[in-house]
């Protein structure tokens, strides 16, 4: 591969991770509640849940949804409510939470939820039609036929991967410094209720779009 085109799939997908969809919003809203401890597996998650998109598109699940309707429809309605119960979910915590016992929750649950918000990032990342659909159709235009395809698609998906990581990293990291920035009991909560709007949105967001 030639490295101006490495490059300029490198930029190409720097800018389309900088734009925050359903996932940074996951993220930030989980690093703003639970701390410097989540970024890690937050991070993981996401990588995860990005490698699951490339290896559908791989193969063929893409070009099967970007042509049928229906099995676009089934893993948007799962990506949209799976959403919406997350942002219901931060909805409730937040508004029953009371500020006095918000600080005692939040570190009497944080070892314990770890395993829950690494699930829910995974899923909201890997329940993403569109992410399927774009990476069938983004990675094969940095792909040179007439080269052997399996190092070419292993340099690029690494590197997105590996992006998506930094990404996400940096996400995570301003959500917990920001957080830091008013008492934790306040931070989380306000976090919380951001967050679950946010979710909300994107939730509808999601069962919004078209094939």
């Amino acid at each position: 591969m030639l490295i101006e085109t490495w490059a300029a799939f490198v930029l190409a997908s720097s800018f389309m991770l900088l734009i925050p969809g359903p996932t940074i919003l996951t993220v930030v809203a989980y690093a703003g509640q639970r701390g410097t401890n989540s970024i890690i597996p937050l991070v993981c998650a996401v990588c995860l849940g990005d490698a699951t998109l490339i290896a559908a598109s791989m193969i063929g699940l893409g070009g099967i949804l970007a042509v049928s309707s229906t099995a676009f429809n089934i893993i948007k309605l799962a990506g949209g409510a799976y959403l919406i119960y997350l942002g219901f979910k931060m909805l409730k915590s937040s508004i029953s939470k009371s500020e006095s016992s918000e600080l005692e929750g939040a570190n009497q649950g944080a070892s314990h939820s770890r395993k829950g918000y690494f699930r829910n990032t995974y899923l909201v990342t890997a329940l993403n039609p569109k992410g399927i659909v774009f990476f069938g159709a983004f990675l094969p235009q940095f792909i040179n036929v007439n080269q052997p395809m399996a190092p070419q698609l292993s340099i690029l998906i690494i590197s997105f991967i590996l992006l998506a990581a930094l990404n996400t990293f940096c996400y995570a990291f301003l959500a917990t410094k920001i957080s830091t920035r008013a008492s934790k009991a306040f931070a989380s909560n306000r976090i919380e209720l951001a967050g679950g709007l946010a979710l909300l949105g994107a939730g509808a967001y999601t069962l919004s779009v078209e094939t």
